[in-house]
């Protein structure tokens, strides 16, 4: 019998001194939350949880969007000095040289890569933009204004879903 009334007096300590500290704050004087203020600052809590998580989502799926969009860049990158050779070649090529099936050939490879999101960035007569271009040399521009502007593309540049995979090399008038 003592022993349940050890206990129960245990608890109700316990309890007590549990109450107490809910009753006073930093300071040291008494406040009482009322069921009210409880249930606002559970809803605020609530309402910040739901934020972060609806932020997480969200930035988890534009991530996936992204990853899958780019996930052939570096295949592509490869590719893009053997369709500058290719375009080198048929350049300096004697007429006919360079048969009809192989031009297909190419003109189909560059379809499949601008159906994946590539594309050329302009660069020739443009007004030269660092962040797209990448200044090899100034010369003379020929005419004045021809000053600040792209004179000559050495190496195009291209663009993967509007993010630049390639600087274009250019020579700038100065």
């Amino acid at each position: 019998m003592k022993k349940k009334e050890n206990e129960n007096n245990l608890e109700e300590e316990k309890i007590q001194s549990e109450n107490q500290e809910n009753l006073t704050d930093n300071e040291g004087t008494e406040t009482q939350e009322t069921p009210t203020d409880e249930l606002a600052e559970m809803k605020e809590k609530y309402l910040r949880l739901y934020s972060d998580f609806e932020n997480f989502r969200k930035r988890t799926a534009k991530e996936k969007v992204e990853l899958i969009q780019t996930a052939s860049a570096g295949l592509i990158v490869d590719l893009l000095p053997v369709i500058d050779d290719y375009e080198r070649a048929l350049a300096n090529a004697p007429e006919g040289e360079i048969s009809e099936g192989i031009q297909l050939i190419f003109a189909k490879i560059n379809s499949v890569l601008q159906s994946k999101g590539l594309k050329e960035l302009p660069a020739k007569g443009e007004t030269f933009d660092a962040e797209i271009h990448d200044c090899i040399t100034q010369f003379a521009a020929p005419t004045e204004a021809d000053k600040g502007k792209v004179i000559e593309v050495i190496e195009k540049g291209y663009t993967l879903h509007e993010k630049v995979i390639r600087f274009a090399k250019v020579v700038v008038g100065n």
